[in-house]
């Protein structure tokens, strides 16, 4: 079995060009890469014979509203041979379009179809791009870091028209106001005394 010191040492010297920056940290190896390497390092990592990830386990991305490079996606992969994990690493932009793995492993339809549903990001080359989680007609994408956590409309049945509708989202009042106070001891409510004499009027 090749250790995670030499796979990275093999990485770096077979995709030179192509790899940014690797670090070996919680066991795992780290590798940050551009999207136009997307491929060309996944087929590397999937088909050599040192290194043997066949299994792509999960697509994801971190939002960083505040950065030009909006996005970061994150791919991990899996070597049963050697028992060993990758987790690979890029930014983009907020629009940009990127590579889809699904040539390359088919699982990835549906981790892709999540993200593009979650974050809005879309993919080159897909099969079935379009919402998996949300339901038709949905606006806007619920991971981003600036959609509001009530979201923009609720879905809820109409006693009045008889069936289920959607609208706007409006929160009573009451349902803005909280407190933080543990529910084992109990809400402080401040009162106000009255005075004496306010009584006596």
């Amino acid at each position: 079995m090749i250790n995670l010191e030499d796979l990275e040492k093999k990485i770096n010297s077979e995709l030179t060009t192509k790899i940014n920056s690797t670090e070996i940290k919680h066991n795992q190896l780290y590798i940050e890469t551009d999207k136009d390497d997307l491929i060309d390092v996944t087929l590397f990592i999937k088909t050599n014979q040192d290194t043997k990830f066949r299994q792509l386990i999960d697509i994801t991305v971190v939002d960083y509203p505040e950065n030009t490079q909006r996005f970061k996606m994150v791919y991990l992969f899996l070597s049963h041979e050697y028992n060993q994990r990758i987790i690979l690493s890029y930014s983009i932009n907020e629009n940009e379009i990127i590579p889809s793995l699904t040539s390359i492993f088919p699982a990835s339809n549906w981790m892709e179809r999540e993200v593009f549903d979650m974050y809005g990001v879309s993919f080159k080359d897909h099969p079935d791009l379009r919402r998996i989680l949300t339901d038709y007609g949905f606006e806007g994408h619920p991971l981003r870091k600036d959609f509001p956590l009530t979201g923009h409309t609720e879905v809820r049945y109409s006693e009045d028209q008889k069936k289920v509708i959607n609208e706007p989202v409006k929160l009573e009042q009451n349902y803005r106001n909280f407190d933080y106070e543990s529910p084992w001891e109990g809400t402080k409510y401040i009162k106000e005394e009255l005075d004496s004499n306010d009584k006596k009027n």
